[in-house]
């Protein structure tokens, strides 16, 4: 389960996990090993299994992932973490940074042990789980093309009168210069400009940047309204 609880935190936040199920049945009556169970799941079509690797395939699939991990307490932490997630998007749209700081912080701390945090791809599992909340609110978009180059997050609303969310995160860098990066490259016309009136978004749009300090094992966190 550990394992798994690692595996399925990275496969939400996108990413593709190694697996060697070929060598397994998936017909097999009990599943007593990782492989086992993520053949089984390829089988009934809630994974995909590619070159060697398993992933989630589509939003429709990650949105019953999501519901799972808020119900299912024996996923430990993922589980954890997803039902702090409706607090990390309240601070977040109240511009509460103390707060969203000691939510990650907690997490880097006690809960996650997949914090290696060498590049961002597991800060980015972590954002997933923190924010998880926000998807029923939002489509939440993973390094998405907008602007100048691609943003880390952005949080489209499924209401045009709810604030819009870009997310930025910085590993050695500060929240600062995350911010700095969502303005230099114009992601907030992601939400402006090529819509009709009609479909243009009312609510405010937010710079988020989340920062982690290797050194310090820190985190930092800066919300600023840009429109």
């Amino acid at each position: 389960m550990d394992q798994i609880q690692n595996d399925l935190a990275l496969m939400f936040a996108g990413e593709k996990i190694s697996s060697g199920i070929q060598e397994y049945a998936a017909t097999a009556q009990e599943l007593k090993t990782k492989e086992e169970i993520y053949s089984a799941m390829v089988v009934y079509g809630l994974l995909t299994y590619d070159n060697g690797r398993v992933f989630i395939p589509n939003r429709e699939l990650m949105g019953s992932y999501a519901a799972m991990m808020k119900k299912e307490t024996s996923l430990g932490y993922v589980y954890r973490l997803a039902n702090a997630s409706s607090q990390m998007l309240q601070a977040t749209l109240a511009g509460d940074t103390d707060t969203m700081t000691q939510i990650i912080q907690y997490a880097h701390n006690i809960e996650v042990p997949i914090l290696s945090y060498n590049n961002e791809v597991e800060l980015s599992a972590i954002i997933n789980l923190v924010y998880l909340a926000a998807r029923d609110q939002y489509r939440v978009e993973r390094e998405d093309k907008a602007g100048k180059g691609y943003v880390d997050f952005i949080f489209y609303p499924i209401r045009h009168d709810q604030d819009c969310i870009i997310l930025e995160l910085k590993v050695d860098h500060t929240p600062e210069e995350a911010i700095a990066q969502i303005k230099e490259k114009q992601y907030a016309l992601r939400f402006k400009g090529k819509m009709s009136e009609a479909e243009r978004y009312t609510g405010r749009i937010l710079a988020v940047g989340i920062s982690y300090d290797k050194e310090t094992k820190e985190h930092c966190c800066k919300v600023e309204e840009l429109f």
